[in-house]
């Protein structure tokens, strides 16, 4: 199941807890690319492989936070988008979209495909050959589309985020701490936000 991220801070005359929502939300918090990878490079990545990708890793590794940096680096490509973000149990497309008039050559993204039944996901891969629309997934486990992308979450990349997060204030959570916190979730950065906004706001 898809944890909650840490609720907004009611209004408060100081700075708000930088692990709420508002902070690490998919888009709000920029996904860290390694040296030498960006996303117009993914996009380029994409385009090579006939505009079919899957994004894959576990729970609350930043495949949303990817997706909300790749889709900008599509439409600069001159490629329009349509998201559909699915939540548990939800097992099939929403109609709205099955009965949509999209553009040829539109990238449709699924956030979330997993959630798919097996005929959902044949329907939906039917319905993008058909009127020559782009795919591009992400999922827990690999769903047989051409790979983009593998997340995972390292201690050093959890540190680094953290840091942008303090900011001046980088010094009330240590670099032991986030390691820790992060291996008590097994690498889940949503839960590992969960614990330190709670240790954040005990030090506040």
């Amino acid at each position: 199941m898809n944890a909650p991220l840490p609720a907004d801070d009611p209004p408060t005359p100081g700075r708000p807890n930088p692990f709420s929502t508002r902070h690490v939300r998919p888009g709000a918090l920029a996904f860290l690319f390694p040296p030498g990878q960006s996303a117009a490079a993914l996009v380029d990545q994409l385009r090579a492989q006939g505009w079919r990708g899957e994004i894959v890793g576990p729970h609350g590794s930043g495949k949303s936070s990817l997706l909300a940096a790749l889709i900008p680096a599509i439409h600069e490509a001159g490629r329009p988008t349509l998201l559909v973000t699915l939540h548990d149990g939800q097992r099939r497309l929403p109609q709205s979209v099955l009965r949509a008039e999209i553009a040829p050559g539109t990238i449709v993204v699924i956030d979330g495909y997993e959630q798919l039944s097996a005929w959902s996901r044949f329907r939906l891969d039917g319905l993008c050959r058909r009127r020559n629309l782009g795919l591009v997934v992400t999922s827990h486990a690999s769903v047989g589309l051409p790979r983009l992308w593998t997340t995972d979450v390292t201690p050093e990349l959890a540190r680094r985020l953290v840091t942008r997060l303090l900011g001046d204030e980088s010094s009330v959570i240590s670099p032991e701490e986030v390691d820790s916190c992060l291996a008590r979730h097994q690498g889940n950065l949503r839960e590992t936000w969960f614990e330190l906004y709670d240790v954040y706001r005990s030090r506040g």
